[in-house]
């Protein structure tokens, strides 16, 4: 075992994380819903999806044979909505294609859909002991450093190097510690600000440490200024009830039930919609930041009836919710919170600007 390696694997053992709920497993299911999850997620948000995503689904021939509005309903908050799409097709494509049963290489495993080569590798060491790299984005800010690799870490050229050095560093024994303790120096230790050098096993020998540029690795792709968009939100309510639209399968928030959108305060036909409206209030507006862009939010509340006194309908891909179903409905969450605050009472959406930044679809 290399020095690098060894002093890793030491580390982790005493001062790593070592009682998440999705280690101390061999179980393929659980460790795989455990790596989707934790895709640009960190761990403490994790860690209140997932028991609740198991109680609701233990195994993959649940989750497979679940509708998917169920698979959105507990997703929904966690963010980056593709992530639960592709699990859900994963889990059909293990049951359908696999007999039900995890392939057990990372090769097999990465050719299932929404698994990459890093998960993969982490699933096939945590579940099957296959000796495999992982790169995941603290384990590449950690090479970055140690081995003082300029360039951004995800073009492809600085990639291909970080590659050849995960590779090349894998030990022959003490693999799932290893590899456990990559990501626990990354999330712990060698932090993108503020990283804890002093208290780090290999910093005696990290190029970013002796030369001092922990600042500087690994280097940061120039940021554009993000672009601003507008949207207005109608809560179209009947009593304690909201009328809702399913977004189409694919984009922001894909899959997902919402509000009727406009790009301008009287953009929404409400009479086409076969309602009319008895009173409006425009509610205190708020920002969602997605990961490209800044989303202003407009609420508009219409309190509506039946037009022309005609039975209230479903519009075709709507629904009508009852207030008391938001907490377990497949929204996002800024609409969840806007929702929560109508149900309740709140007179203002304040608390639902920047509900979730960052979250892209």
């Amino acid at each position: 075992m290399g020095w690098l390696a060894d002093r890793i694997v030491e580390w982790q053992q005493v001062h790593g994380r070592n009682d998440l709920p999705w280690q101390n497993t061999r179980d393929p299911y659980r460790i795989w819903v455990s790596e989707i999850m934790l895709q640009q997620t960190q761990v403490s948000a994790v860690m209140r999806y997932y028991r609740d995503f198991l109680a609701r689904f233990p195994d993959v021939a649940t989750l497979a044979s679940a509708p998917d509005g169920d698979v959105m309903a507990a997703w929904s908050g966690l963010g980056y909505y593709s992530r639960a799409r592709n699990l859900h097709a994963c889990a059909r494509c293990v049951m359908d294609q696999h007999g039900g049963k995890f392939p057990t290489s990372a090769e097999q495993l990465q050719a299932l859909p929404g698994i990459g080569r890093s998960t993969a590798a982490a699933i096939a060491a945590f579940a099957f002991g296959e000796r495999a790299a992982i790169l995941d984005g603290n384990v590449k800010r950690v090479f970055c450093r140690v081995f003082g690799i300029d360039g951004v870490p995800d073009s492809s050229q600085t990639l291909r190097q970080l590659w050849v050095i995960a590779q090349q560093e894998l030990p022959d024994r003490a693999l799932e510690r290893y590899t456990q303790g990559l990501m626990d120096l990354g999330a712990t230790l060698c932090t993108r600000s503020r990283p804890r050098c002093v208290d780090c096993p290999v910093s005696e020998r990290c190029v970013a440490y002796k030369h001092e540029r922990t600042t500087e690795l690994p280097a940061r792709k120039r940021r554009r200024e993000p672009q601003r968009r507008s949207t207005t939100m109608f809560l179209l309510r009947r009593g304690e009830e909201v009328l809702l639209e399913r977004r189409p399968a694919t984009g922001i928030w894909g899959g997902l039930w919402s509000l009727p959108q406009a790009d301008e305060p009287d953009g929404l036909d409400i009479a086409a919609l076969g309602l009319q409206v008895r009173r409006q209030t425009e509610l205190p507006g708020f920002e969602h930041a997605f990961t490209h862009f800044r989303l202003w939010i407009q609420p508009v509340l219409c309190e509506v009836g039946a037009l022309s006194g005609n039975r209230v309908a479903e519009p075709v891909g709507s629904l009508w919710l009852n207030l008391a179903e938001v907490d377990t409905a497949a929204l996002p969450a800024p609409v969840k919170v806007l929702l929560r605050q109508v149900r309740d009472g709140a007179g203002s959406s304040a608390t639902a600007r920047g509900a979730v930044a960052g979250i892209d679809e």
